[in-house]
């Protein structure tokens, strides 16, 4: 099964018709198929953007073109604010079609990027000033990955197609489209260099754009030469490591951290492996790459830096921190302010009879709860807490730096009873209020979702 973004333009009417064609003349798809009982292996996705007052008739063209070829057809609608730009719109629409394939179980996506396509994303990359990894353009296949989904490849099949080569098959075969009027505007920097830029670099230089379309092909085998060099430098220098994702958090999550002190050695002695190995890293984690001047930024302040600093680097929405003489990356900075109990709430989890679980008496939690003895506080500092059966009695700050918990995540809900510390989220239940038999409850923190 196979899924097809069609915006209604020529570039994916021309993707579609070519791959209804081909599966037709292998009699795979439902209408062509002598067993009309199956079902149709092609979706068509398209994404509604609503910024144009056109976008209800495109809609409607794709749902039409779909129906004719016997194709399964779904869209999403996207509610973009008016000052959205290119970079964000293009994340929305993967993020919708990466959706769409979840729902109906599609696991390659077809998209109609060609060749003029790759050579303005060489071009952009240039102004931009970007690295080998942005010159090598769009590749023909990779994979997407969104949260909650599969993983889904993005198959780019007509790259090696120019624009009038489409123009001319869409003619052959009788095609009709529709024209957005946007693709024309040059306020976008993607359509000035499509339209003001490419065509005077053809005049100049003839085959101007193949060329830049086969230089990003060149440019993705440096690449990928670079990422394999990465990978044997950072063999002593990346690893997996278990760092809590909050104090609520009952298991650490595993994440890919950068030890420092090897990466300092690999820096004195070879300058730019160790700056592809940050790269590297970064690629791992998903996040954007550096500027040379943010990239010399870190340098400067890691070599400076005494061997128990904490450094924090803002970097693609989220914070890169030292911590224990590691890298570690954070989507979002924590708030500041001292903890909130309406951020969550504790609840209290009974526990079946049978059960051989520890937990606190019912009815002492009960009589408590009738009392208005169970409360909420702040993390003040200096509270101790027994988290072993037979184990001393320790500080939380103790507790928090055996469970490798950083500092800035350290902001845990306590639950007291009549006074006395009884849990802490993210470390546990004291030992000291268990109990083997009888009704049980489980004291569990419960964040809220936003």
């Amino acid at each position: 099964m196979i899924g097809i973004a069609l915006s209604g333009g020529l570039d994916s009417i021309v993707l579609f018709d070519a791959v209804m064609r081909s599966l037709c003349t292998a009699k795979l798809s439902s209408k062509c198929s002598e067993t009309k009982s199956e079902k149709p292996i092609v979706w068509v996705f398209h994404v509604h953007h609503g910024l144009q007052k056109s976008a209800d008739a495109w809609l409607d063209f794709c749902a039409r073109a779909a129906q004719n070829k016997g194709a399964n057809f779904d869209f999403r609608l996207l509610q973009l604010p008016a000052n959205t730009n290119e970079a964000e719109a293009r994340l929305a629409r993967y993020e919708a079609l990466a959706d769409l394939c979840e729902m109906h179980g599609v696991s390659d996506l077809l998209l109609a990027h060609h060749q003029n396509d790759q050579a303005e994303t060489v071009l952009l990359q240039l102004l931009r000033g970007a690295g080998i990894s942005g010159l090598a353009g769009m590749p023909s296949a990779r994979t997407l990955t969104h949260a909650g989904t599969k993983p889904i490849t993005l198959w780019r099949p007509l790259l090696d197609l120019s624009r009038k080569e489409l123009e001319a098959y869409a003619l052959e075969q009788r095609l009709t489209w529709v024209e957005d009027p946007s693709n024309r505007s040059l306020v976008y920097r993607r359509n000035a260099v499509r339209h003001a830029l490419l065509p005077k670099l053809e005049l100049l230089q003839p085959g101007a754009i193949a060329n830049l379309a086969r230089s990003a092909k060149l440019l993705s085998e440096s690449h990928h030469l670079l990422e394999r060099l990465a990978k044997q430098d950072s063999n002593d220098i990346l690893q997996i490591a278990q760092i809590a994702a909050a104090v609520t958090a009952d298991i650490a999550s595993n994440q890919i951290v950068l030890k420092i002190k090897p990466l300092l050695v690999l820096y004195k002695s070879d300058h730019a492996a160790a700056n592809n190995v940050i790269r590297y890293w970064l690629r791992q984690l998903g996040l954007a790459m550096p500027t040379l001047e943010r990239l010399q930024s870190w340098w400067l302040d890691l070599n400076r830096a005494r061997s128990d600093a904490r450094l924090e680097f803002v970097h693609d929405g989220g914070l890169i921190r030292l911590w224990r003489g590691q890298f570690l990356f954070e989507t979002s900075a924590p708030p500041k302010q001292t903890y909130d109990a309406s951020a969550g709430k504790w609840v209290f989890l009974p526990l079946p009879l049978r059960s051989k679980r520890l937990g606190l008496a019912a009815q002492w939690v009960q009589q408590a709860k009738q009392q208005d003895a169970i409360e909420f506080r702040p993390r003040k500092g200096g509270e101790r807490f027994k988290k072993t059966m037979g184990g001393v009695s320790k500080t939380l700050k103790n507790l928090f730096q055996e469970s490798a918990i950083p500092p800035w995540q350290r902001r845990a809900p306590l639950l007291y009873i009549h006074g006395e510390l009884v849990a802490v989220a993210g470390i546990g239940v004291s030992h000291t209020n268990l109990v083997a038999t009888g009704k049980r409850v489980w004291p569990e923190w419960q964040a809220l979702t936003l």
